[in-house]
């Protein structure tokens, strides 16, 4: 039996959607040469996951130092005319007050052992979002502890001291190949992805999931 469970923030537990989402991509677009909503919000994460993987040790940004960089792009590139702290506000919004994918609260409640929470995003941020949903993580991991986002290692090897497991102790939970599978595997931590639309192949190495709940099984194994 595993000893504990390491999840996913961003598309796992949070949906990537909402009106402050919503809002601050249609200013994008409104306020700058790109020619539709969906080619904006293409750019807005091109550029957040770009600068995510450059953004190591001493060339670490902090999530809010990122949002700042990539409005600073969207007007060098796409000539944006907008008011920068309210575009960073929008998402610092959308990072709290976005929906939760219904499958998390039942996963919380019976999920035999301890649930942290291992994200690139700020830990005020995933608090707030907990507090607002009733759910309490026994630890949230961010990338600002150690200078580095998923994959890179370093983040899961501080899950695994802060919750005092080993690698073999747990599985990581996340809906990205890259960053969730990709970043365990590094740390000799086994993955299973969600896979809520079932896109991926199921001969994959690792455990597929459509729901967290189809997690628990795996859990008492």
């Amino acid at each position: 039996m595993k000893k504990a469970v390491f999840l996913d923030y961003t598309g796992t537990v949070m949906q990537q959607k909402g009106p402050d989402v919503e809002t601050l991509i249609k200013r994008c677009w409104q306020g700058s040469d790109s020619p539709t909503p969906q080619a904006a919000l293409k750019y807005w994460w091109t550029k957040v996951k770009t600068f995510e993987a450059q953004s190591y040790g001493p060339d670490f940004l902090t999530e809010d130092q990122i949002i700042d960089q990539v409005i600073a792009c969207f007007k060098q590139d796409l000539n944006l005319k907008e008011n920068d702290a309210e575009l960073h506000e929008l998402c610092q919004r959308f990072w709290v007050n976005a929906p939760i994918y219904e499958d998390v609260r039942p996963f919380f409640e019976a999920c035999p052992v301890p649930i942290y929470m291992i994200t690139n995003n700020g830990v005020t941020y995933v608090a707030q979002f907990m507090k607002k949903h009733h759910l309490e993580p026994a630890g949230i991991i961010s990338g600002e502890m150690v200078q580095a986002y998923k994959p890179h290692q370093e983040l899961f090897a501080k899950a695994l001291e802060i919750s005092g497991c080993q690698s073999t102790d747990v599985f990581h939970i996340g809906d990205s190949v890259t960053s969730d599978v990709e970043g365990a595997l590094n740390a000799g931590i086994t993955p299973i992805l969600v896979d809520r639309k079932a896109s991926q192949s199921a001969t994959a190495a690792y455990p597929i999931v459509q729901s967290l709940l189809e997690v628990l099984p795996y859990l008492t194994d």
